[in-house]
């Protein structure tokens, strides 16, 4: 089972950042999802729980673990060849903490500093 990754595809920092992790994943482990659809697929239940799929990319993993923001992008350093060697940075015990507020701070900015797209880019 792959990792499903969902992502607001109407915002041109996440379309990009997806269009440049598909190229980096090699292995082809990671699925995306724009949340935009989310509720014609199995993972509707992370709307329904009220989750700010807008606001935080989300993944669930290939074992089932939902996660969200921060430990999204953790996860997904892992899973790149080009990115692995790196990625126990981000699981020292103070990244969380420092890193959090940081991706927060991006996600609530991304449509003043790089617009919205008329339609969610599916490509």
């Amino acid at each position: 089972m792959k990792h499903k990754v969902f992502f607001d595809a109407r915002c041109p920092l996440c379309s990009n950042a997806k269009k440049v992790i598909k190229t980096l994943d090699w292995g082809k482990k990671i699925e995306w999802i724009p949340v935009q659809y989310i509720e014609q697929t199995p993972y509707k239940f992370l709307k329904d729980e009220g989750r700010d799929l807008y606001d935080r990319i989300h993944m669930v993993t290939a074992k089932g673990e939902v996660l969200a923001g921060f430990e999204t992008v953790r996860k997904i350093l892992t899973l790149l060849p080009l990115t692995f060697p790196i990625s126990w940075i981000f699981y020292l015990p103070f990244m969380k903490k420092l890193l959090s507020p940081v991706y927060m701070w991006v996600s609530t900015n991304r449509y003043d500093w790089f617009g919205r797209y008329d339609v969610p880019q599916t490509s």
